[in-house]
């Protein structure tokens, strides 16, 4: 990224991250941005997060382990990242329709991991998210084997997790990622 581009990032990550205290109660940015700038890796991931319509925000810190926890907050699964199949091995199965990538690719080459169901269900502590869309979670790999794959979202005041065929895709799915820093 061009110094710019760092600093424009960084400055939108520190707005987000003010506005929304009760994600990190406790936490400082200064902190925060000191972790960012020792891992430029974790900066490209939060460049493409943000970039595919993620807003990336700290929702846990040092305290519950080693790492400051970025994960995506937009209010709908993020709009660069929806009509994806779960995998590599459900896209390549698809005979005709293919979609353009899948959930667990594209979070890879973004250096980012699919939420856990608990995971999705903590970021829903935070607010209501993902009322309109869904998004698929990490999978167990006995879900998997059989073919499905895991997906949740919110209604009704409610946060529900269903199932469909891990080839499935929608124009309303999409994935939410997690980034340890």
């Amino acid at each position: 990224m061009k110094p710019q581009e760092l600093e424009g990032l960084l400055q939108g990550l520190k707005t987000r991250f003010d506005k929304h205290m009760n994600r990190h109660q406790g936490m400082a940015w200064a902190d925060v941005r000191a972790r960012l700038e020792d891992k430029p890796e974790a900066l490209k991931s939060l460049w493409q997060m943000e970039a595919t319509g993620g807003q990336p925000d700290v929702v846990a810190g040092p305290e519950s382990g080693d790492s400051f926890v970025f994960c995506d907050c937009a209010p709908e699964s993020p709009g660069g990242r929806r009509g994806l199949c779960y995998d590599r091995e459900a896209r390549e199965a698809r005979k005709q329709n293919s979609p353009e990538g899948s959930a667990l690719e594209m979070a890879a080459a973004m250096g980012i991991e699919l939420l856990t169901e608990d995971q999705y269900r903590t970021l829903q502590t935070f607010g209501e998210f993902d009322t309109k869309t869904s998004s698929w979670i990490s999978t167990p790999a006995d879900v998997r084997k059989l073919g499905g794959a895991l997906f949740c979202d919110r209604r009704y005041g409610r946060v529900f997790v269903y199932h469909n065929g891990a080839q499935s895709y929608y124009a309303v799915r999409g994935f939410r990622g997690m980034l340890l820093v």
